[in-house]
């Protein structure tokens, strides 16, 4: 991200426009993003027995529902996807994300769907990941890495986390600093 870029994003988030992104900044966004979910969102908190409560069985398939995404554009590996399958209970937030990010300026990061359904354990870790549960998508994985710093070299549009948050998603890059592709439906 160029200065100018950082720039007018702590101008949009609300801090000093400085060009720094730093600890001051990171927390404007967080609270940016915040202000947006709203204040009903029923998410679970990320505890593995608040999620257990909440969705279930990491892998329980009976759970899921095929989202249809025909008309949003949805794209993996440049081919159009159909349906998505997801947990049941963030089908319809879902639906509405993928909307509002199709009919925006950034609808082109749907060509880049890398996911939701994937019982596995977290990256580098042994305790299962959202996707196991169906509550959680990857957007657009080579420019957002699990390695890369948001947003000083991973990608993802603040316009698209405003989109999930609006629906009480967290946004992993805004919210760990890294691993930008990843939302997830808890708070």
């Amino acid at each position: 991200m160029t200065r100018a870029q950082v720039i007018a994003m702590q101008d949009r988030i609300g801090t000093t426009p400085d060009g720094f992104w730093g600890p001051k900044s990171i927390a404007a966004c967080q609270r940016h993003l915040r202000d947006l979910m709203p204040k009903d969102a029923n998410w679970p908190s990320q505890s593995q027995p608040a999620l257990q409560g909440f969705y279930g069985s990491p892998g329980d398939e009976s759970k899921l529902v095929n989202l249809p995404v025909v008309g949003i554009r949805v794209e993996y590996d440049g081919k159009p996807v159909k349906t998505i399958l997801c947990h049941e209970l963030v089908a319809d937030s879902l639906e509405r994300v993928l909307q509002a990010i199709a009919a925006s300026p950034q609808r082109d990061i749907l060509k880049e769907f890398a996911g939701v359904y994937n019982n596995r354990p977290m990256r580098g870790g042994s305790l299962p990941s959202l996707h196991a549960r169906g509550a959680a998508i990857d957007l657009a994985p080579d420019t957002n890495r699990l390695s890369q710093s948001w947003p000083v070299s991973a990608t993802m549009p603040l316009e698209v986390m405003d989109h999930f948050a609006r629906e009480g998603w967290l946004a992993a890059g805004a919210f760990w600093g890294r691993d930008a592709m990843h939302f997830q439906a808890t708070r």
